[in-house]
């Protein structure tokens, strides 16, 4: 009953080392050729295995369809199907109760590389014939066209860490409208959101940069002074595992109940309410940690949580939990943190708080008072916004004063230095104009452009500057030409390096400063200094227990084989051949249970003073620890200066950077007296791909 038809899908895919954009070419054909490696790429860098591996959903789930598909005739829709799971658990719980052939499964999955992989494990379960299948949004669904008739159950699971964000509400909305019936029954049957004040120094150096600015008295800003929001993060919540914030926050409320969303009545797109907080310790309330409890059955028996550890644990307020009351650490929905602006607000024991939170279709946003004044500040209208890690990271006094003496040393040697700064980098663009009062700067800003420009002209004159010194190019290094040096050859380049919009990729996808700097050769003086001078690829091997676990291979997901998808999703653990899945980028500090199990390796050098081309490493990892070895975490430190005694490291003891994380085909038993891994690693800057092999020696 799968749906037919020859349709074709395109999905931009971003080469990282050029900025440059391509076309893939998806068939929904069933014969078409095989996908090659960077579409399984795409789905090994989505959450659907990671999602699959979470036992305490999938039998939440389970339990919650069985109780509600009780009528042999329902009408079962399943929305946003991914492998198609939920519907595969409707069809069988309708065959339960004598519905075979009586009543009907229909599911649509937009996504045509998911919705590809949801046919074959139908296939695969025998469930072809008892799935009828759509490759469309439920909105482009019609009732007399794909639909019989109004469906009276309503299966999904279209809900992020914030709940709203995959486009909860307006999917609920057409589907009450357009394709259910009055009196549904569904699965979820509700979603409660719950919040918690915290005080944390670390979410706080997030988001006040200019607290942070004022501590390092360093002569630059970012944030100056009747400008503080002019560079900020987003108002808005960010998804963060905060578990791994346990020892670095105090609750200062017990948790509140913020909104109730169910899901067998049309939502409203907007709503506001105010909440009375009592605070039940003196501080200050520097951020909101939010999380959500799905009601999965009307009953009220079947729940699920994504509340973190510690407030189960610790609060006093009696939060429904799971089923079983066991859930396993996972990735694929996270809490979310909304940091409150400034230095947050007082808070003093017993005394009451006012929050204002208000949601439209895609978000929930918070507003707190003490006695009714406002304590958010909204940004100027020419702010830049970017993620929290990169706010922190600018505000960081140690990494603001090793790249502020590594440009005065590259500078000293250059009185009219003409400069460009390779990449998205405002902070360099200040420094190097503070430094020499005669020098040209040229900022590529190819990510940022035009914000990048109209934030840099709003903060010269606080910075002493004028725009006359630096000129903004906001295109790639391609682009360039004398003309735009003023016919004068370069002898400075610098980078961090950072390109907005890669924050999330791997570490050495940055290497486009590499090149970069390769198609401004002609550009270039003799004399031209580069920095950073070069980057290391490091590794270290790891125990990552649950990371392995929510990325290793699928059998049976409640009774329904799912080996089929295993390859797409670049699984770990009995593939065919000890096939290893991707390399993929995670913060390992939030990534559950960690543990080294080696010192620190040098894996490969990247050398920028040549231009960019292949490369190859390899080095022997002598194990320090016992444990089991899941993976090796990679990163690369920044060289900046040619006697390599200045260094940037973006490895796991900073919490600014995500790492490439390599999963192993099988974990190892490991000790340090028998025990040695030999990785080897190759790099093409064709594909701005990055290889690992590894072979134990034990």
């Amino acid at each position: 009953m799968a749906s037919s038809g020859g349709a074709r899908a395109f999905q931009l895919r971003l080469n990282p080392l050029t900025g440059d954009s391509e076309w893939l070419v998806i068939d929904e054909a069933e014969d078409a050729p095989a996908a090659p490696t960077h579409h399984k790429q795409l789905l090994a860098a989505t959450s659907y295995l990671d999602m699959l591996n979470d036992a305490a959903r999938n039998r939440a789930y389970r339990r919650a369809i069985d109780a509600t598909v009780t009528d042999p005739n329902s009408r079962v829709l399943d929305i946003g199907a991914g492998t198609g799971l939920l519907s595969m658990m409707a069809a069988r719980a309708l065959a339960a109760v004598g519905g075979e052939g009586r009543g009907t499964v229909s599911a649509c999955e937009a996504y045509l590389p998911m919705g590809k992989l949801t046919r074959r494990v139908l296939r695969a379960n025998g469930m072809e014939n008892k799935v009828k299948l759509f490759h469309k949004r439920s909105d482009e669904l019609t009732v007399g066209v794909e639909l019989d008739s109004r469906a009276d159950i309503l299966v999904s699971e279209i809900l992020d860490s914030e709940l709203l964000g995959e486009g909860l509400i307006p999917t609920l909305q057409h589907a009450h409208d357009e394709l259910l019936v009055k009196n549904l029954k569904t699965v979820p049957y509700r979603a409660t959101t719950y919040g918690v004040l915290v005080e944390s120094t670390f979410l706080w150096k997030m988001h006040d940069l200019h607290s942070s600015e004022a501590t390092a008295q360093d002569g630059v800003w970012l944030t100056p002074r009747g400008t503080e929001n002019i560079l900020s993060v987003k108002l808005q919540q960010h998804a963060m595992q905060c578990d791994a914030l346990e020892d670095e926050i105090r609750l200062l409320s017990e948790p509140f109940k913020v909104f109730e969303f169910d899901f067998w009545k049309r939502p409203d797109s907007h709503h506001e309410t105010k909440i009375e907080i009592k605070a039940t310790a003196d501080g200050h309330a520097h951020a909101i940690i939010s999380w959500w409890v799905l009601q999965l059955d009307s009953a009220g028996s079947v729940f699920y949580s994504t509340a973190p550890r510690w407030v189960r644990q610790s609060s006093g307020v009696d939060l429904p939990e799971c089923a079983n009351g066991i859930k396993d650490w996972c990735d694929h929905w996270k809490q979310c943190v909304w940091f409150i602006q400034g230095t947050g607000a007082r808070a003093i024991r017993d005394q009451t708080l006012s929050l204002r939170v208000s949601h439209d279709q895609t978000s929930i946003s918070y507003q707190l008072n003490m006695n009714d004044e406002v304590s958010n500040r909204r940004p100027n209208s020419n702010h830049l916004t970017l993620l929290p890690e990169r706010v922190a990271l600018y505000g960081d006094q140690d990494w603001r004063s090793v790249l502020i003496s590594a440009v005065r040393n590259a500078m000293s040697e250059r009185s009219s230095p003409t400069c460009i700064v390779a990449d998205d980098s405002v902070f360099l663009a200040l420094v190097v104009s503070s430094l020499s009062p005669s020098s040209k700067v040229i900022a590529m800003l190819p990510g940022l452009r035009d914000k990048g420009f109209n934030y840099l002209q709003a903060v010269t004159d606080a910075n002493n500057l004028s725009m006359d010194r630096i000129k903004v190019i906001g295109r790639k290094a391609s682009s360039l030409t004398m003309s735009d040096l003023e016919h004068e050859k370069v002898n400075l380049i610098v980078g961090e390096p950072f390109y907005h919009g890669s924050e999330g990729m791997l570490p050495w996808q940055n290497l486009r400063f590499w090149n970069e700097r390769t198609l401004l050769e002609s550009l270039l003086s003799e004399d031209v200094f580069i920095m950073p001078c070069k980057g290391i690829l490091r590794i270290c091997a790891m125990s990552l227990p649950d990371l392995w676990r929510s990325r290793c291979s699928l059998k049976d997901v409640e009774g329904f084989d799912h080996s089929v998808v295993n390859d797409s999703f670049g699984a770990c653990g009995d593939m065919p051949g000890e096939q290893q899945g991707p390399c993929l980028p995670y913060y390992v500090w939030q990534s559950g249970y960690t543990k080294k199990l080696s010192k620190v390796y040098s894996l490969m050098d990247f050398d920028f003073s040549e231009p960019i081309h292949p490369c190859f490493g390899k080095t022997k990892i002598k194990f320090a620890y016992d444990g089991i070895c899941h993976g090796f975490a990679v990163w690369i430190d920044w060289v900046l200066d040619n006697k390599s005694s200045t260094v940037i490291s973006t490895g796991p003891e900073s919490r600014y950077w995500k790492q490439g994380v390599q999963l192993l085909s099988r974990p190892v038993q490991v000790n340090p007296s028998n025990s040695s891994m030999h990785v080897e690693a190759h790099f093409d800057p064709d594909t701005a791909e990055l290889s690992f092999q590894a072979k134990f020696v034990m």
